[in-house]
């Protein structure tokens, strides 16, 4: 058997830290939301030429007053994905192609173009929030009737742990929050919580086999 609640305090300390952490950066340093949630124009593009690089096209976008631009590999060195917020200018994607064949010829093929609206990219936020809220609500709900208080009272803390944290860490490496991010963080509030009902199963059912065990040794 390996002692695995000797180590509790440490773990607890650890992930309060994570969490206080991951609060303040949350507070005071906001996710870095995408197009998805914050409107604007996605392009993705196609290079025939291995010079390209994200540097020279970001370099030449950066000139055409688009805001903030952001150029990215897509898949692989010649796919490029770009995105920049909303733009007044209705031919802004002719005028992208046009400086684009100026500066570097005719080596590029666009292979999409999206454009999300603020009204639109505002109903997606509030729906990714509800999304998220209504997963972990039900989810305990569950958990506070399928087990005890004390039980229930874990699983909470470890849901919003988990979240929290993962949060936590998009904000600090400013990682981009959109709409596949959501399915994500609903993920592993599912994954959570099957490891939660899955421990606690078992904690419960040895309980009732070895009540003159503690507590203690019995969850090691």
């Amino acid at each position: 058997m390996i002692s695995f609640n000797k180590y509790y305090n440490r773990f607890n300390i650890l992930s309060l830290l994570l969490v206080t952490v991951s609060l303040l950066l949350l507070t005071f340093k906001g996710l870095n939301f995408g197009i998805d949630f914050k409107g604007g124009t996605l392009i993705e593009l196609r290079s025939n030429d291995k010079k390209i690089n994200v540097s020279s096209l970001r370099d030449n976008l950066s000139q055409m007053n688009l805001g903030d631009v952001s150029v990215k590999n897509f898949g692989n060195e010649k796919d490029f994905l770009i995105k920049f917020e909303n733009n007044n200018n209705k031919n802004v994607i002719e005028e992208i192609k046009k400086n684009l064949d100026d500066s570097f010829g005719n080596n590029f093929s666009f292979r999409r173009v999206e454009n999300v609206g603020p009204k639109v990219s505002a109903e997606l936020l509030r729906s990714g929030i509800i999304a998220i809220s209504v997963a972990l609500a039900l989810m305990l709900i569950y958990i506070w009737i399928r087990f005890e208080w004390q039980f229930s009272l874990g699983a909470i803390m470890a849901l919003f742990h988990d979240v929290i944290v993962t949060l936590g860490v998009f904000s600090l490496l400013s990682l981009e929050i959109n709409l596949s991010i959501i399915a994500a963080v609903l993920t592993i509030v599912g994954y959570s919580m099957n490891d939660t009902v899955v421990i606690f199963d078992r904690v419960r059912e040895n309980l009732r086999k070895y009540s003159d065990i503690k507590i203690f040794e019995l969850t090691n």
